[in-house]
């Protein structure tokens, strides 16, 4: 089902498939709710409300921050807005404000698409195709991006769900990272280089969130038999929200909320990122896509 009202998060796209409800934005692609019976599994909000702290947001394509907006790719430099002022970075990509076009539409699945327009700081046109699918599984979400230019494009991709703590506190959650490396910062969350994870993050067991303030990156990802890597977040109810990411994602971002006005540790922030911040610039894990090619990535979320 379609709702083709004029709201500022666009069409809304209504999954549903048993217990299951998804609802998919057109504005940004984005995951604007998801259920399994009453429980949320992210953070919802209004259709006709800007999306909180990007929640739900597909991010490309870079995820993350980018260094004054400025990098350099086979010997020319660019310049994109700058969007986050306070820290003067470009904050995950062109697309979380920009509307995409449904291309197909079943009862449990959706698939939008939205064609990068080429400008002086971004000059390809990457096409963008997310398929949301809801499965016996849970939530499946595939992103394909192709490159329709005519020279190689420097790429990355994430997403920005905020998953529900089912309205307990934070303090009362528990969280599960499985990575072996932890991302340091400077004083603009910009990488300064990796470390083994130890102390406050080292969340490769299930641990308390009590008194953690996190906005960081975790690399070095563990990964199951299907090559699949997890985060968990833990209610008091006995309830989990897991997510997965597959191989293409090489990252996890995670944030409280600490010191995000809209969230307030209401929620927590799990990202999955083919590539930390500032990849446009270091070149860590940035992805080149030639004339043509195409790269797709999965992740997902259900409820344990």
């Amino acid at each position: 089902m379609t709702n083709t009202a004029s709201l500022v998060s666009g069409t809304q796209h209504v999954l549903t498939r048993g217990d299951q409800t998804a609802i998919i934005a057109s504005v940004g692609a984005g995951l604007r709710t998801y259920a399994v019976g009453d429980r949320d599994l992210v953070l919802p909000h209004d259709a006709d409300e800007l999306a909180p702290a990007f929640a739900g947001k597909l991010l490309a394509p870079w995820p993350n921050r980018l260094r004054d907006g400025e990098y350099s790719f086979d010997g020319t430099s660019y310049q994109v807005p700058v969007s986050e002022h306070g820290r003067h970075t470009a904050l995950h990509g062109l697309l979380p404000f920009v509307s995409f076009e449904a291309t197909s539409q079943g009862d449990d699945d959706v698939t939008l698409e939205h064609t990068i327009v080429p400008s002086t700081g971004y000059p390809w046109p990457v096409r963008i195709a997310v398929t949301y699918a809801l499965t016996d599984g849970g939530l499946e979400v595939t992103t394909r991006a192709t490159n329709r230019g005519t020279s190689a494009a420097p790429y990355g991709l994430g997403f920005h769900p905020w998953l529900s703590t089912g309205g307990a506190a934070v303090d009362d959650c528990t969280l599960r990272v499985d990575a072996d490396e932890h991302v340091t910062v400077d004083g603009r969350l910009l990488p300064t280089g990796f470390e083994p994870v130890a102390g406050v993050y080292d969340l490769r067991e299930q641990a308390s969130l009590r008194g953690r303030d996190l906005d960081d990156a975790w690399v070095g990802l563990r990964r199951d038999d299907a090559g699949l890597s997890w985060i968990r977040l833990g209610a008091p109810d006995g309830s989990t929200v897991a997510m997965w990411a597959d191989g293409a994602f090489r990252a996890w971002q995670v944030c409280t909320g600490d010191h995000v006005d809209a969230i307030k540790r209401t929620a927590v922030a799990a990202e999955p990122m083919t590539c930390v911040a500032d990849a446009f610039r270091t070149g860590t894990d940035l992805i080149r896509l030639e004339p043509g090619d195409t790269h797709e990535a999965r992740w997902g979320l259900r409820l344990e």
